[in-house]
């Protein structure tokens, strides 16, 4: 269908809209036309994205300019999705006469899911298939090649090197098994062929760390137009992938590592001083020049900066004693004798960045400013001495990374030495965590580079929290509600068992048999109840571990297997993927089954349970964090200093929009329906609910947030019933479907020339 948002036609590739993709529409428009960032929630099942995509789309090719989309989602299957939502786009709107010309849009992932390379594709490894394709590519291997006639070569890549930029990709939108397709039928390496297509496409969709982590971020996002539209997608864990992104484990194994590659580093510099001393004069030279490239970069607006190296770090000369190769060497080694005397000391020690760098100083006599430059002097020593493995340098690039970011920043950041895994440990096991506190510092270049981010998901309530923890300001913030000809899904909360014992999972209460039974009687009752397939969250491993322990003494277990089969989630990936196969075949054979899961986990994130692979799902708890942490509770000190959010409300916050998050698996449009169960005497009260999204605390009813097991079956019985009458889509429209002429009846500007003729083509 074709209809207007003020003078902006935008297509939309069905027959219909929902009110809540029109409304988010407009709320985009607003955002893009004021060139400002935006903040929007729409209940899942809704078709976010393409609603997101039909009217960045539409805006791009009508209004001059032509900003470039860059669309970041969070796991390769949700990338792939909207590449195969935006070719579908794409097809529909060349179908009905949009001359979208010279049109590329392409996603990008990792090396190991584009490698076309016989050998090289056949690693497992991420790291290895990175070193393996490094060992081929880099520039001074390529150059050896040329004198040296036995070195392998990647002929993919010379192929792509050969080539034009203009030949390189004819329009289109390539899905990543498109792209890998076309590299294989043209010879052509399609991780590269993405990287150097970048510049010119109009849409990029890849992961949020390739806009978040510096060190990505810099490789393939730094010249991004400033007019450019950046979205986050199911961006509701966005302070966490930011925090994430900037902080740094050192354990044992790191700092042994990390000796054996100073030594190598060692070697190789006696090597080329021997061989090809010139080399090393020439890089002393550009480091006594300092990084004036870098920074005049900068100045023209060229590059996203680099959190790691702030600005003013860029107007300094790299200091004297690290600019010579064996000088910088010997600094290292001395640094990391610096922190594998901190590892034996056997208690725990918390404390700030210029705190850490004082006793630094003191014991070792390091000044700050060397280790500020410590990443990038290590990586231009690498570039020098011509290293392709750089796998082997791993361990060292952390240290590097982890004396940068202390020497960077004063605040935001703090330095925690933990000697046991544990409290009750007693065998050691020392980490050294340079812990990021404030998740500002990673995002704030994309918000000061960029006119317009947009940060969308089912599950950012409350709202206002994200604007304080990022330091942001929208000028768009809603929250919409989902618009229903019948009510298709059922939010109750669970207080208390059969026998009216409360329910919860809080620690002090969570063992106590009356919980444990209870708890499983809601299951069985339920798995007797709701056909096809059901899943359950716990607030973690640990929890359901010891519940379902106890629930196979009981019995329990036994019970739910006379209506069902059962699986778990496990912390391994591969495990979970043959259980989640195996609970598929056996809600489509008839046999139903329940998903014992963990919010949190890979199931409670990505992976949709659409009709009979999700008819209810249950939340046994409130997924609080560990609050014993010290990590979290140093975070929860600056949020409660630096942005006045106090420690009860981000917990409260942080665990709903993770029930949330579990509970919206179970609805995926509005022809699904499904059971959305919080089994916790806490989710009755006003303050938890009203951090729930907007489109599931407004169906929430007064009758349905205080129930017994035996009310709530009653309630299930009857949403089921309710569900199984014949349901009739053209019921929906004009409520929760519009055509063109709804639109209109609702203020807005459709098509009527196309509504006209749909109306003549119904009555043929």
């Amino acid at each position: 269908m074709r209809f207007f948002i003020d003078d902006l036609p935008v297509i939309f590739p069905y027959d219909y809209v929902y009110p809540e993709q029109y409304q988010y529409m407009c709320g985009l428009k607003r955002s893009l036309d004021s060139k400002g960032h935006a903040m929007l929630e729409m209940p899942s099942g809704t078709g976010k994205t393409i609603s997101l995509l039909s009217l960045i789309i539409s805006y791009q090719q009508f209004y001059p300019g032509k900003r470039k989309l860059v669309y970041c989602s969070r796991t390769v299957p949700e990338i792939d999705k909207a590449l195969a939502e935006l070719k579908r786009l794409m097809e529909y709107r060349q179908n009905h006469g949009c001359m979208d010309e010279n049109f590329i849009g392409l996603g990008l992932t990792s090396r190991k899911n584009l490698c076309v390379h016989p050998r090289v594709s056949m690693e497992r490894k991420g790291a290895v298939v990175d070193a393996r394709c490094r060992e081929m590519t880099a520039s001074w291997v390529r150059n050896k090649a040329q004198s040296v006639g036995n070195i392998e070569l990647c002929d993919f890549f010379e192929k792509l090197q050969s080539m034009e930029s203009s030949e390189l990709l004819p329009h289109g939108v390539y899905t990543l098994e498109d792209l890998t397709d076309y590299g294989k039928a043209n010879g052509m390496c399609p991780y590269y062929l993405s990287r150097r297509v970048i510049p010119m496409a109009d849409v990029i969709i890849y992961s949020f760390h390739y806009m978040l982590d510096p060190k990505v971020a810099e490789l393939v996002s730094k010249e991004f137009e400033k007019d450019s539209i950046v979205v986050f997608d199911e961006a509701h864990n966005i302070d966490s992938i930011c925090i994430d992104s900037l902080s740094i484990d050192i354990n044992e194994r790191t700092l042994r590592s990390s000796t054996a590659s100073v030594e190598r580093l060692g070697e190789r510099v006696e090597e080329m001083k021997a061989q090809n001393s010139e080399k090393l004069r020439d890089e002393y030279d550009r480091l006594v020049e300092g990084l004036r490239d870098a920074l005049a970069a900068r100045d023209e607006d060229l590059v996203l900066a680099n959190p790691i190296l702030p600005d003013h770090v860029l107007h300094e000369a790299v200091p004297g004693n690290i600019r010579k190769a064996e000088h910088f060497v010997r600094f290292l080694k001395r640094f990391i004798e610096y922190l594998k005397a901190r590892m034996r000391v056997m208690h725990v020690v918390a404390e700030t960045t210029p705190s850490f760098l004082k006793h630094i100083r003191e014991v070792t006599y390091i000044e700050r400013k060397p280790l500020r430059f410590c990443a990038e002097r290590l990586a231009s020593l690498v570039r020098t001495l011509e290293i392709t493995d750089l796998e082997e340098y791993g361990a060292l690039a952390r240290v590097a990374s982890f004396a940068t970011l202390c020497a960077t920043y004063d605040t935001g950041f703090m330095v925690l030495f933990e000697p046991y895994e544990s409290d009750q440990s007693t065998i050691p096991n020392p980490v050294l965590h340079l812990a990021c506190l404030d998740a500002a510092i990673a995002i704030k270049p994309v918000f000061n580079r960029f006119h317009t981010v947009i940060i969308t998901s089912g599950t950012l309530s409350p709202m206002e929290m994200y604007p304080r923890m990022l330091e942001f300001t929208p000028v768009v913030q809603e929250s919409f509600t989902m618009t229903l000809a019948r009510q298709c899904f059922a939010p109750l909360v669970v207080t208390r068992g059969g026998d009216q014992a409360t329910i919860s999972s809080k620690f002090e209460v969570r063992n106590d048999p009356a919980v444990v039974r209870n708890y499983g009687n809601l299951l069985i009752e339920v798995s007797r109840v709701v056909p096809d397939g059901i899943v359950a969250f716990f607030p973690s491993y640990l929890y359901m571990e010891s519940i379902v322990a106890m629930w196979n003494e009981k019995g329990i277990l036994t019970e739910v297997w006379k209506h069902k089969l059962i699986f778990v989630e496990t912390p391994d990936a591969a495990e979970t993927s043959v259980a989640l196969q195996n609970y598929r075949a056996a809600c489509n054979n008839g046999r139903g089954a329940v998903l014992l899961s963990v919010a949190r986990g890979k199931v409670s994130e990505g992976i949709d349970f659409d009709h009979n692979f999700g008819r209810a799902v249950i939340m046994f708890g409130i997924p609080y964090q560990y609050t014993e942490s010290r990590i979290l509770k140093a975070r929860l000190e600056f949020m409660r200093e630096a942005h006045q959010i106090r420690e009860n409300d981000f917990l409260t916050f942080d665990a709903l929009r993770h029930a949330s998050q579990c509970i919206g698996r179970v609805l995926r449009g509005k022809t699904d329906y499904g059971l959305m169960v919080l089994a916790d005497k806490r989710y009755s009260r006003a303050d938890k609910r009203s951090k729930l999204p907007r489109w599931i605390s407004t169906c929430l009813t007064d009758v349905s947030t205080s129930l017994s097991t035996d009310m709530a079956i009653d309630l299930m019985r009857k949403f089921l019933k309710a569900m199984a009458q014949p349901f009739d889509l053209k019921s929906q429209l004009g409520i929760s479907m519009w055509a063109n002429e709804h639109i209109v009846q609702h203020g807005g500007k459709g098509d009527m020339a196309a509504t006209s003729a749909m109306e003549v083509d119904q009555t043929s």
